[in-house]
């Protein structure tokens, strides 16, 4: 037979050719489309999602040709968003008000452009709801067809920031498609509160479970009786309608907590879900009593059980009731390493008795002698709802750890019960029937006694009774009712994770329509039979015992089985059929979500952006948000934020508007003249979660107008500088722009200041302490370092001031002292212990005994008789290059000896500013004298401007800690009277200077006068300056304390260069104090009200800020090289082995006998000690462990390292000291004596060496137990290394295999190690329960009060309670 040709059969040669040619034409196609595509003009759309279907609203961009259809343009976006076509709306968003535009049309084939977008341009979309319903998310077509993908997982969903990864919480084989929208799954999911998830795969059972759902709307809350917020029940119910009416993807669980009692931190503790079920409806019942369903939870989920024990002699039978609320079947048997397969399994496991024998006979009541005897458990009746507990966690005491069981066991849908009814039970003549009244069964829920007589049992119809006391009854009723026993599986609780925490959701199935649904927290999705069964548990291949530990850990956990029973299977409640408080609490619910969505409305078409105001009466930058429409104009705007900064007092409304505004920068970016009526929305860019700029109320007066600002000009802060009153006036600001040249803007500044411009010096301050002087006319803004906001100082004096060079300029010494000058509060000592002192110094200054408010008044002077700044500094440096030559010539190393009496102060001078309380920094007369009126009422000077602590580089910690790079010493001018400080130069109290780079390089120490002590000269040998000399400021006052903490108390105010050291400052504190530099000391205050001493002399004031506060105290300050030491006293057998006796002060240099010599007379005086310098030593302590001993003849710095705030220890010897070299070893021993259970006093063992050997023949000396008896260990943890005597026996590593005391395990290596001995033959005392009861509370006492462990805990677990009165100081439930 021929073929036709229709039929002839093709080669594959030519069939491959075929497909290879098809696909290259198709491929032509598309590459011909992109290139015609690319040509054209492209659209750029930007789609903002409004709507609530998903949790997270996304925004996406498309970048189309503007040839695309409107139509194609819908489809892309559902593609984008994943909604299905055509169940959404898009409506323009640039700007317009979204309730009045029409939405587009979907099925328009018009292009883009037609349909008015524009290319080149950002086109802005809304996408929202479609006629009231929320778009429908689209379902992959992988996820619909669930049979051809088995690989598919429903467990928990990825973290974000984890997809792709692999681990106990995420399966690499889960995909996103199986989620669907509350409009596929008609259910709504539960929001994860932290840690709620095992609460959330209980609640959603419960409501999926009609009879329990049915039973909690028939209950009617009364708010009389009850607070609505504490009643369980009815947040229950408020919970379930929510779950069955929503329109929202997930509600939040926060309100059913809150009746729990929880706080926010009860969120965070993951708990076991079958405890949570426990508790509930422990709870449940107690809230239900004297009410209709108070029997309730029994009626659903109790059971009954016979605990027995049958004599297997006499046939004697002992047995009690137990009731229970869920049956905990064993995953695998204690030892054994095979788990049971299935659930029919371990439930045949659970009731199969067990011979008792041998050592565990049965004490026969009957036969009045032990017996053997069967002990085991028998189904009397089983609950209508049958929970499964399937116990995964269990303790491996091999690790002493939890650990959780992945082996797998199956569970069937239909659960067959009848087949774990024992009926034919062993009779024989003897066997007897009785009531045991025995303890109760810890291991269930409930505990009942009951009677022989059965049949009078009221439970009968809660379920099925399988006991009767005819065995003949008994196998009728079972036989006839064996079909009711058959249950179907609807809920399985899945825990996915370790012992140590892990994820729970429930898997639940729908007795509406038989479809299984993953309830995962706030997401619901179909699933399948199939997905059941991967919940399982279990993997392939035998790994012996730890088999489990390679398993899958997402497994069932719960299994909850409804009785099949057509007569008693309940159906939910339809509408219709609600109650009448039901139909209420749904309306209500209703109206609340509603009202909810119209607040999410107004708050996602919210304007939220930070706001500021310069108060116009108070002078501070006030902060606060607003948050406005978008639809509101400008105008209404400005109403609001007039209304948030509380202007009405202090500025009229019409002198207010809004402008944009950079706080950063503190920079006016724009003003928005015209546009008074445009919405916010426009002006501000549209609504966002964060705005790149801020806006400024800014206030005028009444006859000033508003200055407008355009965008691209620079904002100028001019400082008008006046050199004969010396003093910076505030700002004022000037808009310029960067093109603009020096010359140009000199003739915008003079227009402002009404200054000459041809004279004009203007300096720009581009950075802290960085001046930068404007002498090229032709430059731009731009290149001399111009911003968009700026500070400059303008000078327009014809003074010979303008001839000298910058840097030499009396213009740029006040602009670098006006930088750098700070304020502090001094705290001054109440009394002054050196009256004599002040006395002695100042009687010829005052002429009586001076006062501080006589000192502050002779430091001031009539402005008459003040030299200028400018000739103060010109002497005092004349003076300089004098005594520089005077030592150049003589030879000397600079170090002036020169004395200096008390008429030295006679004629001090004070430049000193005028107290002005409504002056800024700016505006400070820094070197006018103080006008004090009055000394006792003293007003405090006020700076508004925060221009000046912008500029400022400061630092919050202390200069005790930070060292810096700026330390120096002080070298200080005079007029007439010398006097002398440390360095041998002379001083002034108002004026001083310093080394700009003096001491770099110098060792820095810790709290410690150490190369800090100021005597360094100012000149080297060869008597050059060592650097330039920049003088410092110093300006003090009388302050009287407003806030009441100055009580009594003596205040100064002082103004001062931050570049002045501590040695300067000091001895500028020196007339108000009224003792020596070296007699006081300096305590820097912070916020806390925490004090740290400052004693780096050599360090500079730059970590100090405006407005500090300080205290002074009285008391010897620390010399060069001094260090302060805190005293311990080391008491190795006190409960408290560590004791605080008294503060020293050791030196550089100085031997470990020269301070013990030192001490002696302390310790007498502070502590009462009467010692001799040979019996008692010092040691080395870090925190409470004593370390090396400290011998005589070892010198500090040299053999021993000391730092800042040293601790030592001091420990009294019982005889002459045993340490003579360091090449020694001391250790703490301690004896163990397991026959007495009891620990020995320490004793202190002197090595020669780190030999094991010789340690052991000194503990053998001291205890008389033979050498080759001798077992040590060493302490663990702190000194005394505190341990349960219960525990030491097994618990130390005793007896290690070395050689010598340095190495592994044991790394002794300094003194001080603690040492525990034993004597191997020594056999642990027997201690009876009682006995070691009693030890335990002996022992727990002692090491509680001791601050040591008592038992280890890994993982301290919250127990889960609910309080039923919402109070957690009340326990009313069951834990």
């Amino acid at each position: 037979m021929v073929p036709s040709e229709e039929n002839q059969l093709v080669p594959k040669e030519d069939i491959l050719w075929r497909c290879r040619q098809s696909i290259f034409d198709e491929m032509k196609k598309k590459f011909s489309q992109t290139e015609n595509a690319a040509d054209e003009p492209r659209v750029l759309c930007i789609i903002q999602d409004t709507t609530n279907s998903k949790t997270v609203n996304e925004r996406i961009t498309l970048n189309l040709p503007a040839s695309t259809p409107v139509k194609r343009l819908f489809e892309d976006v559902a593609t984008k968003v994943g909604y299905v076509n055509g169940t959404f709306d898009l409506i323009w968003g640039n700007g317009v008000n979204v309730a009045d535009t029409t939405p587009l049309d979907q099925s328009s084939d018009k292009s883009v452009v037609d349909a008015g977008f524009e290319s080149g341009k950002k086109n802005f979309l809304h996408l929202t709801d479609k006629d009231g319903e929320q778009p429908q998310i689209a379902l992959e077509e992988s996820s619909v067809t669930d049979e051809r993908n088995p690989e598919r997982f429903i467990g928990p969903l990825p973290r974000e920031g984890s997809v792709g990864c692999s681990n106990d919480y995420v399966s690499q084989n889960y995909s996103y498609s199986s989620i669907l929208s509350k409009s596929e799954t008609g259910y709504v999911g539960l929001v994860n509160q932290a840690m709620t998830c095992y609460l959330n795969s209980l609640l959603q059972t419960l409501f999926m479970t009609p009879e329990f759902r049915n039973a909690l709307y028939k209950w009617e809350f009364e708010e009389s009786e009850e607070d609505p917020v504490t009643s369980i029940p009815y947040q229950l119910q408020r919970l379930f309608v929510l779950l069955q009416t929503s329109k929202k993807r997930a509600i939040e669980t926060t309100d059913v907590t809150r009746s729990f009692g929880w706080d926010s931190s009860e969120a965070w503790q993951q708990h076991d879900v079958q405890e949570l079920c426990r508790v509930m409806f422990d709870a449940l019942e107690q809230k239900w009593k004297q009410t209709e369903q108070a029997d309730l939870i029994n009626q659903l989920y109790q059971g009954k059980l016979k605990d027995y024990v049958r004599c297997l002699e006499c046939g004697y039978e002992s047995w009690r009731i137990d009731t229970y609320l869920d049956i905990p079947l064993v995953i695998r048997p204690y030892g054994s390493n095979q788990a049971f397969a299935s659930v029919e399994e371990a439930l045949h496991a659970f009731i199969q008795p067990e011979i008792l024998d041998g050592p565990n006979q049965y004490f026969c009541e009957r036969c009045k002698k032990k017996c053997d005897a069967r002990k085991g458990l028998r189904f009397l009746h089983f609950p209508y709802l049958l929970t499964l507990q399937l116990k995964r966690f269990d303790f491996d005491y091999t690790t002493m750890h939890r650990i959780k069981l992945n082996d797998r066991m199956t569970f069937p849908e239909e659960l067959d019960m009848s087949a774990f009814t024992d009926i034919e039970d062993e009779k024989s003549p003897q066997t007897e029937s009785c009531t045991d009244s025995g303890a109760e069964n810890e291991g269930s829920c409930h505990s009942d006694q009951m009677s022989n007589d059965f049949s009078n049992d009221d439970g009968v119809d809660e379920g099925i009774c399988l006991e009767n006391n005819s065995t003949a009854e008994k196998i009728s009723k079972v036989a006839n009712e064996k079909n009711s026993l058959l249950y179907e599986l609807f809920s399985v609780m899945v825990h996915s994770g370790s012992a140590a925490g892990g994820h729970y959701y429930a898997c639940i199935k729908s007795f509406s329509d038989d479809q299984w649904y993953s309830f995962n927290d706030q997401h619901v999705s179909k699933i399948t039979p199939e997905d059941i069964k991967k919940t399982y548990g279990g993997t392939s291949g035998s790994r012996g015992y730890y088999s489990s530990a390679f398993a899958s850990s997402t497994n069932a956990y719960m299994l909850i089985y409804r009785l099949k029973d057509t007569t008693r299977n309940a159906k939910f409640l339809e509408v219709d059929e609600y109650p009448e408080h039901i139909k209420r609490l749904v309306e209500k619910e209703k109206e609340l979500e509603e009202q909810e969505k119209r607040q999410r409305e107004i708050e996602r078409n919210t304007c939220k952006i930070k706001l500021f105001c310069m108060h116009p009466v108070k002078q501070i930058m006030l902060e606060n948000k607003l948050e406005v429409h978008k639809d509101k104009t400008l105008k209404e705007a400005v109403e609001i934020a007039y209304k948030i900064m509380d202007l009405e007092e202090a500025v009229s409304l019409d002198c207010c508007r809004l402008v944009k505004y950079d706080e950063f920068h503190d920079y006016l970016e724009r003003s928005y003249e015209g546009e008074e009526d445009t919405p916010m929305g426009i002006l501000l860019g549209g609504v966002k979660s964060t705005y790149m700029f801020d806006l400024l109320l800014e206030t005028r007066h009444p006859d000033q107008a508003f200055q407008c600002y355009k965008p691209g000009e620079v904002m100028v802060k001019v400082h008008v500088v006046d050199l004969k009153q010396e003093n910076v006036a505030p700002p004022i600001t000037v808009r310029a722009y960067l093109n603009q040249t020096v010359t140009e803007f000199k003739h915008l500044v003079s227009k402002a200041v009404h200054l000459p411009a041809e004279t004009m010096r203007v300096v720009l301050e581009r950075c802290y302490n960085d001046l930068r002087l404007l002498s090229v006319a032709n430059k731009t803004l731009k290149a001399e370092g111009f911003f968009r906001s700026n500070k400059v100082f303008v000078e327009s004096s014809e003074s010979q001031d303008r001839q000298q060079a910058f840097t030499d300029s009396q213009l740029w010494r006040l602009l670098d002292r006006h930088a750098n000058t700070i304020r502090l509060y001094i705290s001054l000592p109440e009394q002054s212990p050196g009256s004599q002192y002040r006395k002695a110094v100042f009687q010829k200054a005052s002429g009586d005994s001076g006062n501080l408010d006589e000192i502050c008044e002779r430091v001031k002077e009539p402005s008459n008789s003040i030299k200028s700044v400018e000739a103060i500094l010109e002497e005092s440096t004349e003076k300089l290059k004098t005594l520089s030559l005077q030592q150049q010539q003589e030879g000397d190393n600079g170090d002036s000896s020169r004395s200096t009496e008390a008429s030295d102060f006679e004629t001090i001078e004070s430049p000193s500013n005028e107290v002005d309380s409504s002056a800024s920094a700016e505006n400070r007369d820094l070197e006018h004298p103080v006008q004090v009126s009055d000394p006792d009422n003293f007003q405090s000077e006020e700076r508004s401007d925060s221009d000046m602590n912008n500029d400022r580089s400061t630092s919050s910690v202390d200069s005790d800690i930070l060292s810096s790079s700026h330390s120096s010493d002080t070298l200080c001018n005079v007029d007439n009277a010398p006097m002398p400080l440390a360095n041998g130069l002379d001083s002034h109290s108002i004026t001083s200077s310093r080394r700009s780079k003096a001491n770099e390089g110098k060792k820095e120490t810790w709290d410690t006068a150490e190369e800090d002590s100021g005597t360094d000269s100012e000149y080297d040998e060869s008597g050059k300056s060592r650097g330039e000399s920049q003088y410092m400021y110093f300006r003090a006052e009388p302050y009287l304390a407003e806030d009441g903490s100055g009580e009594g108390q003596k205040w100064l105010l002082v103004h001062v260069d931050k570049r002045i050291t501590l040695a300067a400052f000091k001895q500028h504190l020196e007339p108000f104090v009224g003792v020596p530099s070296a007699q006081f000391k300096v305590f820097r205050v912070y916020a806390s009200n925490q004090e740290f001493e400052s004693v780096r002399l050599n360090e500079t004031l730059s970590s100090f800020s405006d407005d500090n506060k300080i205290t002074i105290r009285l008391g010897r300050a620390l010399k060069k090289g001094e260090y302060r030491v805190k005293v311990y006293q080391l008491l190795i057998n006190d409960q408290e082995p560590c004791k605080f006796l008294l503060d020293s002060v050791f030196a550089k240099g100085m031997t470990v006998r020269q301070s013990k010599e030192e001490l002696l007379p302390q310790l007498r005086e502070q502590c009462g000690l009467h010692l001799t310098i040979d019996r008692f030593r010092l040691r080395k302590k870090t925190w409470k462990n004593p370390g090396t001993v400290f011998l005589d003849y070892h010198v500090y710095e040299e053999d021993i390292n000391i730092s800042s705030n040293w601790e030592v220890f001091l420990e009294i010897l019982d005889g002459p000291e045993k340490m003579k070299s360091m090449s020694q070893l001391a250790v703490l021993s301690r004896r163990w004596r397991p026959s007495e259970m009891k620990l020995d006093a320490f004793q202190e063992v002197v090595l020669e060496s780190s030999s094991v050997d010789e340690l052991k023949e000194k503990l053998s000396e001291i205890s008389g137990i033979a050498l080759d008896n001798i077992e040590f260990a060493k302490g663990r943890g702190t000194f005394p290394c505190e341990i349960s005597v219960l525990e030491i026996h097994q618990d130390l590593d005793w007896n290690p295999k070395v050689s010598t005391l340095n190495v592994w395990p044991l790394y002794i290596c300094d003194d001080g190690a603690v040492i525990f001995y034993r004597d191997k033959t020594e056999e642990v005392v027997e201690l009876t329960e009682e006995q070691r009861n009693e030890l335990m509370k002996k022992e727990s006492s002692r090491l509680q009060k001791t601050g040591h462990r008592v038992t280890y805990s890994p993982r301290k677990e919250k127990a889960l309670k609910i309080y039923l009165d919402g109070a957690p100081n009340k326990d009313l439930t069951q834990d």
